[in-house]
Protein backbone atom coordinates (compact mmCIF):
# COMPACT_ATOMS: atom_id res chain seq x y z
CA UNK A 1 0.00 0.00 0.00
CA UNK A 2 1.27 3.39 -0.64
CA UNK A 3 0.35 4.36 2.99
CA UNK A 4 2.80 1.74 4.13
CA UNK A 5 5.42 3.59 6.45
CA UNK A 6 3.94 7.11 6.31
CA UNK A 7 2.26 9.04 9.29
CA UNK A 8 -0.97 10.71 8.38
CA UNK A 9 -1.92 14.71 10.16
CA UNK A 10 -5.55 15.22 9.28
CA UNK A 11 -5.92 18.56 10.68
CA UNK A 12 -9.58 19.50 12.21
CA UNK A 13 -11.76 17.05 14.11
CA UNK A 14 -15.25 17.89 11.81
CA UNK A 15 -17.45 15.25 10.15
CA UNK A 16 -14.95 15.15 7.28
CA UNK A 17 -11.46 14.81 9.20
CA UNK A 18 -13.43 12.45 11.39
CA UNK A 19 -15.00 10.43 8.49
CA UNK A 20 -11.47 10.33 7.21
CA UNK A 21 -9.77 9.34 9.80
CA UNK A 22 -11.96 6.23 10.47
CA UNK A 23 -11.81 5.13 7.16
CA UNK A 24 -8.19 5.38 6.69
CA UNK A 25 -8.03 3.15 9.91
CA UNK A 26 -9.98 0.58 8.37
CA UNK A 27 -7.11 -0.39 5.98
CA UNK A 28 -4.55 0.04 8.75
CA UNK A 29 -3.13 3.69 7.95
CA UNK A 30 -1.36 5.51 10.62
CA UNK A 31 -3.37 8.39 11.04
CA UNK A 32 -4.12 11.48 13.95
CA UNK A 33 -6.44 13.87 13.76
CA UNK A 34 -5.33 17.24 15.41
CA UNK A 35 -8.31 19.30 16.64
CA UNK A 36 -8.15 22.99 18.19
CA UNK A 37 -11.18 22.26 20.34
CA UNK A 38 -9.61 20.97 24.15
CA UNK A 39 -12.03 17.95 24.34
CA UNK A 40 -15.04 15.69 23.16
CA UNK A 41 -17.21 16.95 25.12
CA UNK A 42 -16.81 20.71 23.74
CA UNK A 43 -19.91 21.96 22.89
CA UNK A 44 -20.88 21.59 19.15
CA UNK A 45 -22.48 24.69 17.44
CA UNK A 46 -24.42 24.80 14.18
CA UNK A 47 -27.62 23.33 13.04
CA UNK A 48 -28.98 19.89 12.30
CA UNK A 49 -27.13 17.82 9.66
CA UNK A 50 -29.30 16.30 6.83
CA UNK A 51 -27.37 13.10 5.28
CA UNK A 52 -27.58 12.39 1.63
CA UNK A 53 -28.13 8.67 0.39
CA UNK A 54 -25.08 9.24 -2.26
CA UNK A 55 -22.61 11.14 0.03
CA UNK A 56 -22.68 11.51 3.92
CA UNK A 57 -24.81 7.84 4.39
CA UNK A 58 -23.05 6.35 1.69
CA UNK A 59 -19.08 7.53 3.36
CA UNK A 60 -21.42 6.26 7.12
CA UNK A 61 -22.06 2.68 4.99
CA UNK A 62 -18.98 2.30 3.99
CA UNK A 63 -17.02 2.84 7.64
CA UNK A 64 -19.54 0.72 9.02
CA UNK A 65 -21.44 3.29 11.18
CA UNK A 66 -24.76 3.46 9.23
CA UNK A 67 -26.79 1.81 12.26
CA UNK A 68 -25.39 3.68 14.89
CA UNK A 69 -26.43 6.88 12.87
CA UNK A 70 -30.30 5.90 12.62
CA UNK A 71 -30.06 5.06 16.34
CA UNK A 72 -29.19 8.55 16.66
CA UNK A 73 -31.05 10.17 13.94
CA UNK A 74 -34.22 12.33 14.73
CA UNK A 75 -36.99 10.93 12.37
CA UNK A 76 -39.04 14.39 11.98
CA UNK A 77 -35.92 16.90 11.74
CA UNK A 78 -36.31 17.65 8.65
CA UNK A 79 -39.93 18.58 8.50
CA UNK A 80 -40.24 22.30 6.94
CA UNK A 81 -42.71 24.95 7.10
CA UNK A 82 -42.45 27.81 4.67
CA UNK A 83 -43.19 31.05 6.32
CA UNK A 84 -43.42 34.58 5.03
CA UNK A 85 -42.63 37.77 7.60
CA UNK A 86 -46.21 38.78 9.05
CA UNK A 87 -45.63 34.52 9.94
CA UNK A 88 -48.33 32.88 7.84
CA UNK A 89 -47.34 29.48 6.53
CA UNK A 90 -47.54 29.09 3.02
CA UNK A 91 -46.43 25.22 3.34
CA UNK A 92 -46.66 23.10 6.18
CA UNK A 93 -44.22 19.67 6.05
CA UNK A 94 -45.74 18.62 8.86
CA UNK A 95 -49.23 18.18 7.36
CA UNK A 96 -48.39 16.05 4.16
CA UNK A 97 -48.03 12.14 4.46
CA UNK A 98 -44.64 11.84 2.74
CA UNK A 99 -41.85 14.78 4.19
CA UNK A 100 -40.26 16.58 1.36
CA UNK A 101 -36.98 15.63 3.21
CA UNK A 102 -37.73 12.37 4.12
CA UNK A 103 -35.33 10.73 2.04
CA UNK A 104 -32.35 13.14 3.85
CA UNK A 105 -32.59 12.20 7.20
CA UNK A 106 -31.50 14.34 9.97
CA UNK A 107 -28.66 14.41 12.97
CA UNK A 108 -27.77 16.77 15.07
CA UNK A 109 -24.10 17.37 14.86
CA UNK A 110 -23.08 16.61 18.65
CA UNK A 111 -24.31 13.00 18.14
CA UNK A 112 -22.62 12.34 14.80
CA UNK A 113 -19.62 13.43 16.39
CA UNK A 114 -19.64 11.46 19.10
CA UNK A 115 -20.25 8.13 16.36
CA UNK A 116 -17.42 8.80 14.39
CA UNK A 117 -15.28 9.37 17.91
CA UNK A 118 -16.30 6.52 19.02
CA UNK A 119 -15.19 4.74 16.25
CA UNK A 120 -11.70 5.47 16.35
CA UNK A 121 -8.82 4.08 18.13
CA UNK A 122 -8.06 4.91 21.37
CA UNK A 123 -5.92 8.47 20.73
CA UNK A 124 -6.19 9.09 17.36
CA UNK A 125 -7.39 12.41 17.88
CA UNK A 126 -5.05 15.31 19.20
CA UNK A 127 -7.09 17.48 21.53
CA UNK A 128 -5.81 21.08 22.08
CA UNK A 129 -4.16 21.23 18.65
CA UNK A 130 -4.89 24.82 17.33
CA UNK A 131 -2.80 24.65 14.19
CA UNK A 132 -0.25 27.37 13.83
CA UNK A 133 2.32 26.47 10.98
CA UNK A 134 4.11 24.19 9.70
CA UNK A 135 7.36 23.51 6.81
CA UNK A 136 9.38 21.40 4.74
CA UNK A 137 10.82 18.58 6.18
CA UNK A 138 12.48 16.02 4.39
CA UNK A 139 9.43 14.29 1.96
CA UNK A 140 6.62 15.67 4.71
CA UNK A 141 5.63 18.39 7.18
CA UNK A 142 7.06 19.64 10.31
CA UNK A 143 3.62 21.09 12.09
CA UNK A 144 3.54 24.07 14.98
CA UNK A 145 0.63 23.67 17.32
CA UNK A 146 -0.11 27.20 19.60
CA UNK A 147 0.47 24.80 22.39
CA UNK A 148 3.76 24.26 21.48
CA UNK A 149 4.06 21.20 19.98
CA UNK A 150 5.69 19.65 16.82
CA UNK A 151 4.63 17.09 15.07
CA UNK A 152 5.97 15.85 11.95
CA UNK A 153 3.56 13.57 9.03
CA UNK A 154 4.56 12.53 5.80
CA UNK A 155 0.78 13.34 4.38
CA UNK A 156 -1.57 16.74 5.49
CA UNK A 157 -4.71 16.37 4.67
CA UNK A 158 -6.38 19.67 5.68
CA UNK A 159 -9.70 19.31 7.59
CA UNK A 160 -9.50 23.00 8.90
CA UNK A 161 -12.91 24.08 7.51
CA UNK A 162 -13.94 27.76 5.71
CA UNK A 163 -11.08 29.51 7.39
CA UNK A 164 -8.46 27.15 7.02
CA UNK A 165 -5.32 27.48 7.78
CA UNK A 166 -3.61 25.38 5.76
CA UNK A 167 -4.99 25.96 2.57
CA UNK A 168 -2.34 29.01 1.85
CA UNK A 169 0.21 26.20 1.72
CA UNK A 170 -1.08 24.42 -1.32
CA UNK A 171 -3.18 27.67 -3.15
CA UNK A 172 -3.08 31.17 -3.25
CA UNK A 173 -6.29 31.47 -4.83
CA UNK A 174 -8.66 33.35 -2.39
CA UNK A 175 -12.88 32.85 -1.95
CA UNK A 176 -15.59 35.53 -3.41
CA UNK A 177 -17.91 37.49 -1.35
CA UNK A 178 -21.79 35.89 -2.26
CA UNK A 179 -23.29 39.47 -1.70
CA UNK A 180 -24.94 37.92 1.73
CA UNK A 181 -23.89 37.68 5.43
CA UNK A 182 -25.20 35.63 8.33
CA UNK A 183 -25.46 35.76 11.72
CA UNK A 184 -25.94 32.46 13.04
CA UNK A 185 -27.69 31.99 16.75
CA UNK A 186 -28.36 29.19 19.23
CA UNK A 187 -30.91 30.05 21.83
CA UNK A 188 -30.44 27.68 24.70
CA UNK A 189 -33.80 25.71 26.17
CA UNK A 190 -35.45 27.38 23.66
CA UNK A 191 -38.92 26.10 25.07
CA UNK A 192 -38.91 28.55 27.81
CA UNK A 193 -36.93 31.29 25.89
CA UNK A 194 -38.07 31.02 22.54
CA UNK A 195 -41.83 29.30 23.41
CA UNK A 196 -43.29 30.82 20.52
CA UNK A 197 -40.61 29.85 18.10
CA UNK A 198 -40.09 26.60 19.38
CA UNK A 199 -44.00 26.02 19.28
CA UNK A 200 -44.11 27.37 15.65
CA UNK A 201 -40.84 25.22 14.62
CA UNK A 202 -42.60 21.96 15.30
CA UNK A 203 -39.19 20.03 16.00
CA UNK A 204 -38.08 20.42 12.64
CA UNK A 205 -37.08 23.53 10.26
CA UNK A 206 -38.38 26.94 9.51
CA UNK A 207 -37.31 29.00 6.56
CA UNK A 208 -39.20 32.66 6.32
CA UNK A 209 -38.70 35.19 3.87
CA UNK A 210 -39.07 38.69 3.49
CA UNK A 211 -37.90 41.91 1.92
CA UNK A 212 -35.29 39.83 0.40
CA UNK A 213 -34.06 38.72 3.39
CA UNK A 214 -33.93 34.92 5.37
CA UNK A 215 -34.61 33.77 9.00
CA UNK A 216 -34.16 29.74 9.07
CA UNK A 217 -34.37 27.81 12.65
CA UNK A 218 -33.58 25.02 12.93
CA UNK A 219 -34.51 22.67 16.27
CA UNK A 220 -32.19 20.61 17.96
CA UNK A 221 -32.99 17.35 20.02
CA UNK A 222 -31.07 19.51 22.96
CA UNK A 223 -34.12 20.85 23.31
CA UNK A 224 -32.02 24.71 21.93
CA UNK A 225 -32.95 26.32 18.44
CA UNK A 226 -29.70 27.34 15.69
CA UNK A 227 -31.07 29.66 13.43
CA UNK A 228 -29.45 31.87 10.64
CA UNK A 229 -30.32 35.27 9.66
CA UNK A 230 -29.87 36.26 6.14
CA UNK A 231 -28.84 39.76 4.62
CA UNK A 232 -27.90 41.64 1.58
CA UNK A 233 -25.00 43.35 2.87
CA UNK A 234 -21.58 44.74 1.78
CA UNK A 235 -18.61 42.32 1.90
CA UNK A 236 -16.59 44.13 4.84
CA UNK A 237 -20.13 44.40 6.78
CA UNK A 238 -19.17 43.01 9.94
CA UNK A 239 -16.14 45.15 10.28
CA UNK A 240 -17.56 48.42 9.21
CA UNK A 241 -20.88 48.47 10.83
CA UNK A 242 -19.77 49.12 14.49
CA UNK A 243 -21.93 46.09 15.96
CA UNK A 244 -20.05 44.25 19.32
CA UNK A 245 -21.52 40.57 18.15
CA UNK A 246 -20.24 39.91 21.71
CA UNK A 247 -23.46 42.36 22.95
CA UNK A 248 -26.61 40.54 22.77
CA UNK A 249 -28.25 43.90 23.20
CA UNK A 250 -26.26 45.42 19.83
CA UNK A 251 -27.56 42.65 17.88
CA UNK A 252 -30.82 42.78 19.26
CA UNK A 253 -30.72 47.02 17.84
CA UNK A 254 -29.38 45.79 14.59
CA UNK A 255 -32.15 43.07 14.09
CA UNK A 256 -35.24 45.01 15.35
CA UNK A 257 -34.06 47.66 12.68
CA UNK A 258 -33.10 45.70 9.88
CA UNK A 259 -36.07 43.06 10.41
CA UNK A 260 -38.56 46.21 11.83
CA UNK A 261 -41.39 44.78 9.24
CA UNK A 262 -41.19 41.18 10.19
CA UNK A 263 -44.14 40.07 12.93
CA UNK A 264 -43.36 40.40 16.51
CA UNK A 265 -42.88 36.91 17.20
CA UNK A 266 -39.69 36.70 15.63
CA UNK A 267 -38.25 39.36 17.64
CA UNK A 268 -38.21 36.46 20.38
CA UNK A 269 -34.87 35.14 18.90
CA UNK A 270 -32.98 37.64 20.91
CA UNK A 271 -35.59 37.93 24.39
CA UNK A 272 -32.97 35.25 26.21
CA UNK A 273 -29.45 35.76 27.51
CA UNK A 274 -29.17 31.92 27.04
CA UNK A 275 -27.77 32.91 23.61
CA UNK A 276 -24.71 32.45 21.40
CA UNK A 277 -23.94 34.46 18.22
CA UNK A 278 -22.02 34.70 15.77
CA UNK A 279 -21.52 36.52 11.98
CA UNK A 280 -20.48 34.88 9.25
CA UNK A 281 -20.47 36.34 5.40
CA UNK A 282 -20.77 33.45 2.94
CA UNK A 283 -18.26 33.18 0.67
CA UNK A 284 -17.62 30.36 -2.10
CA UNK A 285 -14.43 29.87 -4.14
CA UNK A 286 -13.71 30.15 -7.66
CA UNK A 287 -15.59 27.54 -9.68
CA UNK A 288 -12.99 26.76 -11.91
CA UNK A 289 -10.48 26.89 -9.34
CA UNK A 290 -7.16 25.02 -10.04
CA UNK A 291 -3.57 24.16 -8.10
CA UNK A 292 -0.72 22.06 -8.66
CA UNK A 293 -1.32 18.82 -6.61
CA UNK A 294 1.51 17.80 -3.96
CA UNK A 295 2.85 14.74 -3.16
CA UNK A 296 2.43 15.44 0.57
CA UNK A 297 -0.45 17.78 1.00
CA UNK A 298 -4.69 18.15 0.42
CA UNK A 299 -7.91 19.39 1.70
CA UNK A 300 -11.39 18.31 2.12
CA UNK A 301 -14.58 20.08 3.20
CA UNK A 302 -14.88 23.93 3.42
CA UNK A 303 -11.07 24.42 3.29
CA UNK A 304 -11.41 23.34 -0.16
CA UNK A 305 -14.80 24.47 -1.67
CA UNK A 306 -16.37 26.49 1.25
CA UNK A 307 -20.09 27.80 -0.34
CA UNK A 308 -23.04 28.97 1.55
CA UNK A 309 -25.03 26.52 3.38
CA UNK A 310 -28.55 27.56 1.59
CA UNK A 311 -28.18 23.49 -0.23
CA UNK A 312 -27.69 21.72 2.28
CA UNK A 313 -24.37 20.14 0.59
CA UNK A 314 -21.43 21.08 3.13
CA UNK A 315 -21.18 17.99 5.24
CA UNK A 316 -22.35 15.77 2.73
CA UNK A 317 -19.37 17.29 0.22
CA UNK A 318 -16.86 16.87 3.34
CA UNK A 319 -18.11 13.59 3.68
CA UNK A 320 -18.07 12.22 0.25
CA UNK A 321 -14.27 14.14 -0.26
CA UNK A 322 -13.34 11.49 3.14
CA UNK A 323 -15.10 8.48 1.15
CA UNK A 324 -13.30 9.29 -2.07
CA UNK A 325 -9.61 10.27 -0.89
CA UNK A 326 -9.96 7.26 1.51
CA UNK A 327 -10.23 5.11 -1.64
CA UNK A 328 -7.66 6.75 -3.87
CA UNK A 329 -5.58 6.20 -0.96
CA UNK A 330 -5.95 2.96 0.42
CA UNK A 331 -7.69 0.85 -3.18
CA UNK A 332 -4.06 0.09 -4.43
CA UNK A 333 -5.12 2.23 -7.77
CA UNK A 334 -2.33 4.06 -7.79
CA UNK A 335 1.73 4.10 -8.17
CA UNK A 336 2.13 6.78 -5.66
CA UNK A 337 0.72 9.06 -3.33
CA UNK A 338 0.91 12.08 -5.60
CA UNK A 339 -0.99 10.13 -8.16
CA UNK A 340 -3.54 9.33 -5.64
CA UNK A 341 -4.11 12.98 -4.45
CA UNK A 342 -4.14 14.17 -7.86
CA UNK A 343 -7.04 12.14 -8.80
CA UNK A 344 -9.12 12.75 -6.03
CA UNK A 345 -8.65 16.22 -6.39
CA UNK A 346 -9.53 16.69 -9.67
CA UNK A 347 -12.71 14.81 -9.25
CA UNK A 348 -13.55 16.62 -6.02
CA UNK A 349 -13.21 19.80 -7.99
CA UNK A 350 -15.56 18.60 -10.91
CA UNK A 351 -17.82 18.43 -8.41
CA UNK A 352 -17.17 20.66 -5.89
CA UNK A 353 -18.32 23.05 -8.86
CA UNK A 354 -21.44 22.02 -9.73
CA UNK A 355 -22.64 21.90 -5.95
CA UNK A 356 -21.13 25.51 -5.67
CA UNK A 357 -23.08 27.10 -8.50
CA UNK A 358 -26.17 25.51 -7.36
CA UNK A 359 -25.59 26.77 -3.75
CA UNK A 360 -25.41 30.10 -5.42
CA UNK A 361 -28.40 29.66 -7.19
CA UNK A 362 -30.08 29.07 -4.44
CA UNK A 363 -28.86 31.98 -2.52
CA UNK A 364 -30.32 34.25 -4.97
CA UNK A 365 -33.31 32.84 -4.74
CA UNK A 366 -34.09 32.63 -0.86
CA UNK A 367 -33.28 36.79 -1.50
CA UNK A 368 -34.99 37.38 -4.18
CA UNK A 369 -38.05 39.66 -3.89
CA UNK A 370 -40.24 36.83 -4.16
CA UNK A 371 -38.88 33.61 -2.94
CA UNK A 372 -42.11 31.83 -2.00
CA UNK A 373 -42.93 30.39 -4.98
CA UNK A 374 -39.72 29.15 -6.14
CA UNK A 375 -38.98 27.27 -2.51
CA UNK A 376 -42.18 25.90 -3.20
CA UNK A 377 -41.24 24.67 -6.16
CA UNK A 378 -37.81 23.28 -4.95
CA UNK A 379 -40.08 21.02 -2.58
CA UNK A 380 -42.18 20.11 -5.10
CA UNK A 381 -39.05 18.55 -6.88
CA UNK A 382 -39.12 21.22 -9.97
Amino acid sequence: MILDHKKIAIVGGGPGGLTLARLLQMSGADVHVYERDFGKDARVQGATLDLHEESGLEALRRAGLLDAFYQNYRPDAGRVRILDKHGDIHVDDHAAERAFAEDRPEIDRAPLRKILLESLQEGTVVWDSRFGSMERKGEGWLMHFKNGTEVYADIVVAADGANSKIRPYLTAITPVYSGVTIVEGNIYHASSNAPRLWELVKGGKIFAFGDEQSLILSAKGDGSLAFYTGCKVAENWVQESGINFNEKKAVFDWFQETFGSWNDVWQELFTSDEIWLTPRPQCHFPLDQQWETLPNLTMLGDAAHRMPPYAGEGVNMAMQDALELSECLTAGMFGDVRAAIADYEDRMRKRASQITQMSLEMTDLLHSADPIPGMVAVMGGE
